[in-house]
Order: C-alpha cells, then sequence, then structure tokens
C-alpha cells in the first residue's frame, strides 16, 4: 500500500478541515473551476491515487487562492506538495517540463554561471536567467549604477533553480541551492540584490541568513535615461511571487511615475494580482489554464499598456496584450511606450549570457571568482554517455559476432530474399500480420522495420510495413474505444490525457500529425490513448498512416543495407539510410526548440 508522506498528508487535513467550500476561489481560478474545491480535492484523494496528483502540475501555484480566501486557508502548499509526493513516487516526470529543466540547468552551468566578488563585498547583485538574456546591455548598465553607491558590490550569474523547487523536485533544488548560499556565506556575502521576483521569493524564504532586496528599490529615478519623462497612462502587472511585498509594489510604481506616467491599476493587483501564465511551469501541461490568465489581462488592461517588473511576465503578458519590462520604461521610455523595444530571443539570449559574462570579466576587477561546476546528485547520469553508444556498441558487437561465427555466409541478401519468396504471398501477409498485433501487445516495432528492409528490400519494405504499422494503430485504437477504455485510462497519467483530449477536440486531427512526428506519449501507448478521445476513425487512420510513412522510408531504406555493412560494405543506399535517419530524427528536436524560444 502508498504511504503518503506527513506533511503532504498535514496539507490534506489543513485543506479538509479549512476549506468552507464557498466557492470565492474557483470564481477566480479555472483550474479550480474545472477541478472543484480545494476540499473536494483533498477529500476525493487517496494514497492509492498517487498518480493523480499530476492533476496539481496544471496549477499556477499564484497563490491567487489563498489570498481571496476569507478563511485563510492556502491550497497552493498542498498542490505543491502533491507535486513533491508525485516526484517521490516517480510520477512527476513529464516529457513537457524537459525544456525548463534545460534552461535551468544551463543557467547553473560553469559555460554560463560567473560569481565576481570584489575586496569586503558583502552584498552581490543577482540579476537572474532571463534578465541577463532578454536585456543584457541594461542588465550591465544596473550593475554599473549600483556599483557608485557601493564600489565592493559583486555579481552573481547563476540560476535561484526555482523551476525545480516549483515542480517538486525538492532534493534537487535544496542542494543546489544550498550549495550555492553556502558558498556566498563562506565568502562573506549577507545581502543579495535580486532583478528577477521570482529568484526574490526563493532568496527570501530560503536564503536563511542571506537578507535580499530587490533592485527597483536602490534604483534613483533620477539617473536613468538622463531624467526623461514621458507623458501616458499605463497599469501594472504585479507578479504573483510578490503579492503580499507591498514594498515592492510601491518602489516600482514610483519608478513609473518618475517617468512622468500615470498609474491606472487593474481589477487584479497588488495583493489580489493574477499569473501571468508563466508561473509554476503550468503552462507546458495546460496551456489553456495559462492562456486565461493573459486573456483577462487584455480585457482589464484595456488600451493602457502594461509595465511589469517580471521578464518572464513581459514575455508572456506580450503576447496577449502591449507589455514592457520596467527597465524598457526607464532607459528607453518613448520607444517602450510606443512599443519599439525588442527584447531578445533565443537562440541569441544564449549569446547575450555569454557575452555579459565576458563583459564583466572585462570591468570587474574581483579577488574571489569562479565558475559553478557543481551539479546535484539527482541530476548526475553516469550513464547517460553509455545509453548515446549503446546501440552503436550492439551493432558493432553484431557484425563482429556474425563474422567470427562463420554466420556471414548465412546472410547473404539474395538468399535470404530468395528464402522468403518460396514462400509466396503467405511471406508479406505473415509479416504484416505480426506487426498488427506487435502494437497491441506494446511490443517495439523497430526491430520487425529492420526484419522488413533486410527480407523485403527499401520498396516493399515500406509497403509492408507502413501497411503492417497503420494497422496495427488501429487495432489498439479500436481495442481502446470498444473493449479496454477503463484500464486503458488507468494506464495514462491524468492531466497528460486531459490535455490530449482537449487538444483533439479543439484541433482534431492536426494532433494525431504532431504526435505521429513529435511523440508526447510512448508510440504504443499513443495508439491505444486516441482511441478515447473523440476523433473520427477514419481521420485516425489517414493521418497516422501519412505522418508514419516518413519514418518507414527512412529507417526501411537505412536497414536494407545492413547486410552490405556486415560484409564490409558501405553503398548508397545505406548512406541515404542514415541521412533520412537523421532528418526524421530532427524534427522532434526542432519541435522543442521552437517550444524553447516561446519561454525564453
Amino acid at each position: 500500500m502508498t504511504e503518503i508522506s506527513p506533511s503532504f498528508r498535514h496539507e490534506l487535513m489543513k485543506i479538509s478541515e479549512g476549506c468552507t467550500n464557498c466557492g470565492l476561489c474557483e470564481k477566480e481560478c479555472a483550474f479550480l473551476e474545472k477541478y472543484g474545491s480545494p476540499k473536494e480535492i483533498a477529500d476525493r484523494y487517496t494514497p492509492e491515487d498517487i498518480t493523480g496528483t499530476a492533476m496539481a502540475f496544471e496549477c499556477s501555484l499564484c497563490g491567487l487562492c489563498a489570498s481571496v480566501c476569507p478563511v485563510k486557508v492556502d491550497p497552493g502548499v498542498m498542490f505543491l506538495e502533491m507535486r513533491r509526493e508525485a516526484v517521490r513516487y516517480g510520477c512527476g516526470d513529464f516529457p513537457e517540463h524537459k525544456t525548463i529543466l534545460g534552461y535551468e540547468r544551463r543557467g547553473t552551468s560553469k559555460l554560463y554561471s560567473y560569481y565576481a566578488l570584489p575586496d569586503s563585498c558583502s552584498t552581490v547583485f543577482f540579476p537572474g536567467c532571463v534578465l541577463p538574456g532578454t536585456r543584457p546591455d541594461k542588465t550591465l548598465a544596473i550593475y554599473q549604477e549600483l556599483r557608485k553607491a557601493e564600489p565592493s558590490l559583486g555579481i552573481v550569474l547563476d540560476c535561484c533553480t526555482k523551476p525545480s523547487h516549483d515542480l517538486g523536485r525538492d532534493l534537487y533544488f535544496n542542494e543546489m541551492f544550498n550549495e550555492m548560499r553556502g558558498y556566498l556565506v563562506h565568502n562573506g556575502v549577507q545581502k543579495i540584490l535580486v532583478a528577477c521576483p521570482s529568484c526574490y521569493k526563493v532568496f527570501d524564504r530560503y536564503g536563511q541568513d542571506l537578507t535580499v532586496e530587490i533592485v527597483y528599490e536602490h534604483i534613483a529615478p533620477d539617473l536613468l535615461s538622463n531624467g526623461s519623462t514621458i507623458k501616458g497612462c499605463v497599469t501594472v502587472q504585479d507578479p504573483c511571487v510578490t503579492r503580499y511585498d507591498e514594498h515592492i509594489q510601491t518602489a516600482v510604481r514610483r519608478l513609473i511615475s518618475s517617468k512622468g506616467l500615470t498609474v491606472k491599476e487593474m481589477d487584479h493587483h497588488g495583493r489580489n494580482t493574477i499569473c501571468c501564465g508563466e508561473g509554476g511551469a503550468a503552462g507546458f501541461v495546460a496551456p489553456d489554464f495559462a492562456g486565461e490568465w493573459g486573456e483577462i489581462r487584455r480585457k482589464e488592461s484595456g488600451t493602457n499598456r502594461i509595465i511589469t517588473y517580471c521578464a518572464g511576465c513581459s514575455y508572456y503578458l506580450d503576447k496577449a496584450t502591449q507589455t514592457s519590462h520596467i527597465l524598457d520604461v526607464l532607459f528607453e521610455p518613448e520607444a517602450a511606450m510606443a512599443g519599439k523595444v525588442r527584447a531578445s530571443r533565443a537562440p541569441f539570449t544564449y549569446l547575450n549570457r555569454l557575452r555579459l559574462k565576458r563583459r564583466l570579466k572585462q570591468l570587474v576587477k574581483p579577488s574571489v571568482t569562479r565558475e559553478r561546476d557543481f551539479t546535484a546528485q539527482e541530476t548526475k547520469k553516469d550513464n547517460g554517455m553509455l545509453k548515446k553508444i549503446l546501440p552503436l556498441v550492439l551493432i558493432i558487437c553484431a557484425i563482429s559476432a556474425i563474422h567470427l561465427t562463420g554466420a556471414i555466409e548465412y546472410l547473404d541478401q539474395d538468399r535470404l530474399r530468395a528464402w522468403i519468396s518460396g514462400y509466396g504471398v503467405l511471406a508479406p501477409f505473415i509479416y504484416m500480420l505480426i506487426y498488427t498485433i506487435t502494437p497491441a501487445l506494446f511490443f517495439p516495432g523497430l526491430p520487425l522495420t529492420v526484419i522488413g528492409g533486410i527480407l523485403f528490400g527499401p520498396i516493399w519494405g515500406v509497403v509492408y510495413t507502413i501497411i503492417g504499422a497503420t494497422a496495427g494503430a488501429c487495432l489498439a485504437f479500436l481495442i481502446s474505444r470498444y473493449l479496454t477504455r477503463d484500464w486503458i485510462e488507468a494506464k495514462l497519467k491524468k492531466s497528460r490525457w486531459r490535455e490530449l483530449d482537449q487538444k483533439v477536440e479543439q484541433h482534431g486531427w492536426k494532433v494525431v500529425a504532431l504526435t505521429r512526428l513529435v511523440p508526447l506519449f510512448p508510440f504504443n501507448l499513443l495508439n491505444y490513448a486516441f482511441g478515447l478521445t473523440k476523433i473520427r476513425f477514419v481521420h485516425y487512420a489517414v493521418v497516422s498512416f501519412v505522418c508514419m510513412l516518413p519514418a518507414t522510408i527512412a529507417f526501411i531504406v537505412f536497414s536494407s543495407s545492413l547486410l552490405d555493412l556486415v560484409k564490409g560494405e558501405v553503398s548508397w543506399t545505406f548512406l541515404t539510410g542514415i541521412l533520412l535517419v537523421i532528418i526524421v530524427s530532427l524534427i522532434p528536436v526542432i519541435y522543442r526548440k521552437r517550444k524553447l524560444k516561446e519561454i525564453e
């Protein structure tokens, strides 16, 4: 029987006993409107429902529910504990999170990190990850301005690892953050000046002996942009992590007013601010919920430009309505109000971070420096390289074994095909029948594809394989739809299944096409998953056939020349197959890079 942790049990009990089902938080939040009140969610949870905690990854953890709660319960803590519980039991690993976690790992890497601590340094500027990439020149300018008041001010380019914190990866977060905190304290640092509200939240909660302040409380209004002003009316997006930090909200509005701008507040601001859509990495698994926050902001801001002091909020909200970062307004007020300031995006963000690091090495003369090479044990994958080269090792071993045993004389391709042709029409029929059954039994199809290429060649191998693969996908679809629906639903992580179902309902066959080219589920499970959706069978079958064809052609052409390779011959068919396999393999890579650009 599954045991839940004491901390999670405590939060469930607090919400169950404290929530009155008044409905106020549900009116404010699409997530709660869909899944029910915090009390209902807590009461229906059972230890056996550990995979159900996947639902918690759709919550933005913005804290609005706690802010509007008349009895002051905080459901966000329960949802964060749900995430941690999912991670503890191995149910919190979502492929959709690879993008943000990869971005985080780069931020803490030796390549992008840099610590520069001058003599007598007790305070450091910590600009975070996004700002140095999107606005490197302004990041450097802020640092230089701050150094005028405090010449011994150091600077740290690193990541606070809040993404891991919010995704429930507690062990990794604690190890990474505490290593950084320990290094700073050991070198005499007492105060952190941050530019990112998320970094502020992390240092404020976990910094222990370190005090944290945000730079917008330290910037003199008349120091930037030569004191130039501009007339106009704007509104302010307070990041949800600072909803209770009135001193930060006041400082930002003071800076905005210093530029001659008038602030007109939206309905949701300050304590009752709403998420931009980025919070809690919810947008990766529940983009519809994230999009609803942006739509609310578009309506509330009206014709007024939104000013925010979070680079993430600036990027996400600018998709919905006109939005600027506070630094754009301070340095380039006219251009910002005209919408002519463009923040950098990937891959230029990475180049900007490296360029900023190089500039700092030239400008700052520290007594202590480091490029962080510490990695928490949780992410060290000693077998990572082995996994990458394992297929090559196996191929080399197989070829060597064939030569050493003398089996090569039996692997003449013409002899094998002559043997197959002796079975007449039964040979391809048996092959296609086996391929049809294989996906339904969750067996891998790639070995069969290789056999098909060897036995039937690059033309008929494609014909028989695509027919078998399509028939297998259709068989699993029909089994799921009409025979084993409950069992299949239990195998699917609920939030990911709901997202697939919603996307199919909105976009139909296009989702089938995308998932065939860029897998979001394991291939065999995907066949069953589509059977649970409302997509028409004919559309599913046709699109599956068309979108599986490129990979089929690539692997059949490649495998049809493998016996030549065994004999030491490198044919044009083999080289063409390799090229096609590379092209097909690049499709998901390109897709993930496009998704990465959306967050940087």
